[in-house]
């Protein structure tokens, strides 16, 4: 049985993501780069989001960041590391981005460069 996240849509998460960022002073194209360098997406997919449900958008993101599994941590009081199922894994992993952005992170904390 698949996850109720699953079947929303991506537009859906991503406005979330646009409010939870915006409280915190950080930009719609900050969180477009986050969303970039994880997925392997081109900046014109995410004028379609409505297109996609959440599990579309991950089982279709044509180059998942290599990187993404150095991202590590709790995540809606779950350990990333411990998650099975892969889409919920993804998912999980751009929640944990999103957060750091929230947070202050540079872009370059959040893309595992230093």
């Amino acid at each position: 049985m698949d996850h109720q996240i699953y079947s929303m849509s991506m537009e859906k998460i991503y406005q979330l993501y646009i409010k939870k960022i915006a409280k915190k002073n950080r930009t719609v194209e900050e969180l477009n780069k986050v969303i970039l360098w994880l997925t392997g997406y081109q900046k014109s997919a995410l004028t379609s989001l409505d297109a996609f449900t959440v599990k579309q958008f991950f089982n279709h993101a044509p180059n998942l960041n290599p990187k993404r599994v150095l991202i590590t941590g709790k995540i809606c009081g779950v350990q990333i590391e411990t998650i099975v199922a892969p889409i919920m894994k993804e998912i999980r992993y751009l929640d944990k981005l999103v957060d750091e952005l929230a947070q202050g992170k540079t872009l370059q904390k959040i893309f595992r460069e230093v």
